[in-house]
């Protein structure tokens, strides 16, 4: 099996996971602003704990958004220097769908809707259906005001950062989620699975085609501007 090196520092949340042989051992910790001077060092951490160098990987995964942007350039910085110094592919990994997984393995839900608030009073949101143990997009990855948010299912479990809005959305959309009861992060644990799922189907790519997602990046330099 693959051996991947998987981090992600979207959020306030800081995590890193490496699978060998089969066995993920995962380093998750929630350091808000402290993801430049720890991540590096958590990688090196989990490499000397699984026995690996960077450069006995066969890949790295990140978590390329959407998320903090500063969060988001880091964590693909990351993987681009390591990947460029052991000359390794990448496999970028959506942060939302991340969380989504980690909602249907805690709570076996069907329908998972995962947002971050996105500040400026938006967020990024997107759903997903569980099918044979498979997530199945529903509502690609968008950014928008809380309360122009539309689902067309019923019965999401609602994931994230992002709902701290939930009062400022639609009578519709509040009628067809339930909330979380915790706290939910997009980490690396998860990320490496989806990265596994993406290995076998051949979609790494090279450091250079390894892009970051924040959606968002015209728009919020312009309202920035305006200021």
């Amino acid at each position: 099996m693959a051996k991947i090196l998987a981090f992600d520092t979207s959020t306030d949340a800081c995590s890193v996971a490496v699978s060998l042989d089969g066995e993920v051992q995962e380093d998750f910790r929630v350091i808000p602003r402290q993801h430049t001077q720890q991540l590096l060092p958590m990688v090196e951490s989990i490499l000397a704990n699984a026995g690996l160098a960077v450069n006995q990987l066969d890949a790295i995964a990140f978590g390329r958004g959407p998320g903090s942007f500063a969060g988001i350039r880091i964590a693909t910085g990351a993987a681009q220097g390591l990947a460029y110094a052991a000359d390794l592919p990448l496999l970028p990994v959506s942060t939302l769908e991340a969380m989504a997984l980690a909602a249907v393995e805690q709570t076996g839900a069907e329908q998972v809707v995962a947002a971050l608030d996105a500040r400026m009073d938006e967020i990024y949101v997107a759903s997903y259906r569980c099918k044979d143990g498979l997530l199945v997009p529903e509502l690609a990855e968008m950014v928008c005001a809380p309360g122009d948010l539309e689902l067309s299912g019923q019965g999401y479990l609602a994931v994230g950062s992002g709902w701290v809005y939930l009062n400022d959305m639609s009578e519709a959309v509040r009628s067809v989620v339930t909330p979380a009861e915790e706290a939910c992060y997009p980490a690396a644990g998860q990320m490496l699975k989806l990265a596994l799922r993406d290995w076998e189907k051949g979609l790494a790519v090279a450091a250079d085609k390894a892009l970051p997602v924040y959606l968002r990046d015209e728009v919020a330099w312009k309202k920035k501007d305006q200021q």
